[in-house]
């Protein structure tokens, strides 16, 4: 079996709240490979958003390890997982999150201005990206002249721009009607067919049914790890 990209060990994350410990997310061990398409199921307060932003690097765990390609991240300093984050992860968020006076291109973009990619490259890399979405055509569009679907697949060439090992999708089809949703999971299924790694968070079972994998949180824990397919 292939060495894990992802691999969790008594994950921990608490929050102090009025004086009360919250325990948003208890001893999760679990391990993901490289390729495989994840889905993270649980009802709302299960852990499962807490989850994600810990593997994003968005958040530090309280106990635990987590290690990231055989990176360790709680050894990192906070610039070291700032890097982390930049170079090896790709977020695509349900509100889509483009900067809203940018246009389609620039937005894709972003990623590698942060990560100090050469300027004279970096327009024809975007452009790349919005074609393998379908929507060269809408390169110079800003967010509120694209559809709902549009400006998710924005979303998802900037994730993809920065040729991450993984990307982590929160609700990604939460605010999309049910055609777009699902021709959204159709390029999501297309990217990993292409060898890129995919944990996506839903609470929509038709959507979750399209991983080869589920993980369901309840109470901060993994309650079930199911193969699909």
């Amino acid at each position: 079996m292939a060495a894990p990209l992802v691999r969790t060990e008594g994950l921990c994350k608490d929050y102090l709240l009025g004086g009360e410990v919250i325990r948003a997310v208890h001893n999760v061990t679990v391990s993901i490979v490289k390729g495989e398409f994840v889905a993270v199921m649980g009802p709302s307060g299960s852990g499962k958003s807490s989850f994600m932003n810990l593997l994003g690097c968005l958040d530090t765990p309280t106990s635990g390890r987590y290690l990231l390609d055989d990176v360790d991240i709680l050894a990192q300093n906070g610039g070291s997982m700032a890097r982390t984050r930049s170079r090896k992860i790709g977020f695509v968020f349900q509100n889509f999150s483009l900067l809203p006076r940018s246009s389609a291109l620039d937005n894709v973009e972003l990623p590698l201005k942060y990560s100090r990619f050469p300027r004279r490259d970096r327009e024809a890399l975007a452009m790349r990206m919005l074609d393998s979405v379908g929507l060269a055509g809408r390169a110079h569009h800003l967010p509120t002249q694209l559809s709902g679907g549009q400006q998710q697949r924005v979303a998802i060439a900037r994730a993809m721009v920065n040729s991450p090992s993984i990307i982590l999708a929160d609700e990604p089809t939460g605010a999309l009607d049910t055609k777009t949703g699902l021709e959204i999971m159709q390029l999501f299924q297309r990217l990993n067919q292409g060898g890129i790694t995919i944990i996506l968070v839903t609470h929509e079972p038709d959507i979750a049914s399209q991983a080869r994998r589920i993980l369901r949180f309840r109470d901060g824990e993994i309650v079930d790890d199911t193969s699909v397919k």
